[in-house]
């Protein structure tokens, strides 16, 4: 089997420059996006993502929260746009909002409430970042797998081996053996862009060759880093929509970034132990800032 292609910095570097402001650019050229989940006991999850996406230079960034006495958590971070989502009917709960692209997972939970907003945003017509709990219940679910294999938008998956094995059928064991075979099969099972995390995380789609992040180190080994992840994808692919990347390409910048941030803390002292997910957001931002 192929081996995958490690991301370059030069190939960095060309997704940067698109990304860069023009002095006319106002907050709609930078995107909406919206991130579902955190439920009672949960809800950091969603704040994390959320901070990441709006550190991520998000133009707007919305949170649909799912316990509503968490709603009122980030008074240090206004800027975040915070509802409380309780049960709806029959109607498309994102008519209103219109987000340029929905990431729904981190904190979700595993109820009916979870399971009817996984499959309303895989029936809308945005592109879709499915992670943490949204990837649980797709795997438990033919009616949803079904639904998203077989989208007209673009569709992420970032699960890590676990979440892999429960979307496959086998033990995460398996999974760890042979990481290229996983991603392949994943790729195929879900026709989507699969972000396969770890240790030299994979990115694939049926589109692109397989291709390989060599960046990190085991302080991303910490509850958060993944929300971090999914809430900077978010903010990469709604820039994108308006600055010429695609969300392959999205995905590829917004996978490097988040490890090279973790080798930037640690070379500076700040971990591997005790790195913190809130730390990463923070370097990740430098980065996007850079000069040329």
């Amino acid at each position: 089997m192929n081996k995958p292609i490690k991301i370059t910095a030069g190939l960095i570097s060309n997704f940067l420059n698109c990304l860069k402001r023009k002095p006319h650019e106002h907050k709609g050229y930078s995107g909406k996006v919206l991130l579902v989940g955190g439920d009672k006991g949960k809800s950091g999850a969603l704040l994390l993502a959320g901070k990441a996406a709006l550190y991520g230079g998000a133009g707007w960034t919305i949170l649909s929260m799912f316990d509503k006495a968490s709603t009122h958590a980030v008074d240090k971070q206004p800027e975040l746009m915070i509802n409380y989502e309780g049960d709806f009917d029959d109607t498309d709960p994102f008519d209103e909002m219109n987000p340029d692209v929905i990431a729904i997972g981190p904190g979700l939970g595993l109820g009916s409430k979870a399971t009817k907003w996984v499959k309303q945003s895989l029936l809308s017509n945005k592109p879709i970042i499915l992670d943490a709990d949204a990837l649980t219940i797709v795997a438990k679910n033919g009616e949803l797998l079904s639904i998203l294999q077989n989208r007209d938008a673009e569709s992420i998956i970032t699960p890590h081996p676990g979440e892999a094995a429960s979307l496959l059928g086998l033990d995460s064991k398996i999974i760890q053996e042979d990481r290229i075979k996983a991603i392949n099969l994943l790729i195929n099972l879900t026709s989507s862009i699969v972000v396969l995390k770890g240790m030299g995380t994979l990115i694939g789609s049926k589109k692109n060759p397989i291709h390989q992040c060599v960046h990190g180190n085991p302080g991303m080994a910490t509850g958060g880093m993944g929300d971090v992840l999914t809430g900077f994808i978010a903010a990469i692919v709604a820039q994108g929509v308006r600055h010429h990347l695609n969300m392959w390409e999205s995905t590829l910048l917004s996978v490097q970034l988040h490890a090279m941030a973790s080798d930037s803390l640690k070379e500076e002292g700040i971990g591997p132990i005790g790195m913190t997910p809130s730390e990463l957001i923070q370097t990740i931002r430098k980065s996007l800032n850079a000069p040329a």
